[in-house]
């Protein structure tokens, strides 16, 4: 039964480590969750994050030597997504515009200013200002994906600690064109998770 408990879904999100093993995420299922993560903002909508699900065993034993401090939740989760920044996401740019316009939520001119202003921008920027928007972007939809999970009662921890600089390659991505941003674990948890510390927001915040 899908959870439409707002509170209930921010405030009781934990990272969980072990997961129920013998229960996998039905592939429909799977899509519709990132279907509705993909709903977040993002810089010009260009929608810069791209996925590699990585569910079957083989998946995973590839996989496995690559997260080498987190193969607990390779091998018990329901699958491990992966979550690249398009770094060419730009060439989507058109198609994303052209469907809003066919939908009827932009004019024609309107959709040619706005490409017109940011696609030079975005093409000149340099590698590092791109790798940080798509990472940012991607990571916004990150967030969004772990409360989605929650609300179809699945459980996620993210992954910062892996193979950064083969992960691409290995499942068969351009290195060039697609950064790794995250991985995030996703099943049933296996266990009772227990509260963690935040800081005070007093002592961390200026008010001007």
């Amino acid at each position: 039964m899908r959870n439409n408990d707002f509170k209930d879904i921010v405030f009781n999100r934990h990272s969980i480590k072990s997961f129920d093993a013998n229960y996998k995420i039905p592939r429909e299922e799977m899509l519709e969750i990132l279907q509705e993560a993909t709903q977040a903002p993002s810089s010009v909508n260009l929608q810069p994050w791209r996925f590699v699900v990585v569910e079957s065993d083989e998946g995973k034993e590839k996989l496995r030597p690559l997260v080498k401090f987190n193969t607990r939740q390779n091998d018990t989760s329901s699958a491990m997504i992966l979550i690249f920044g398009d770094m060419k996401c730009y060439e989507k740019a058109d198609e994303i515009y052209s469907e809003a316009v066919r939908r009827g939520y932009m004019p024609q001119e309107i959709k040619e200013r706005a490409m017109g202003f940011f696609l030079p921008a975005y093409k000149s920027f340099s590698r590092q200002k791109m790798n940080d928007v798509v990472k940012i972007d991607s990571s916004l939809m990150a967030m969004q994906l772990q409360f989605v999970a929650r609300a179809h009662g699945y459980d996620t921890n993210v992954i910062g600690g892996f193979e950064e600089d083969i992960i691409a390659k290995e499942f068969g991505l351009d290195p060039e064109r697609y950064v790794p941003v995250m991985i995030i674990a996703i099943g049933k948890a296996d266990y009772e998770y227990h509260e963690s510390v935040r800081l005070d927001v007093k002592d961390i915040s200026k008010f001007v």
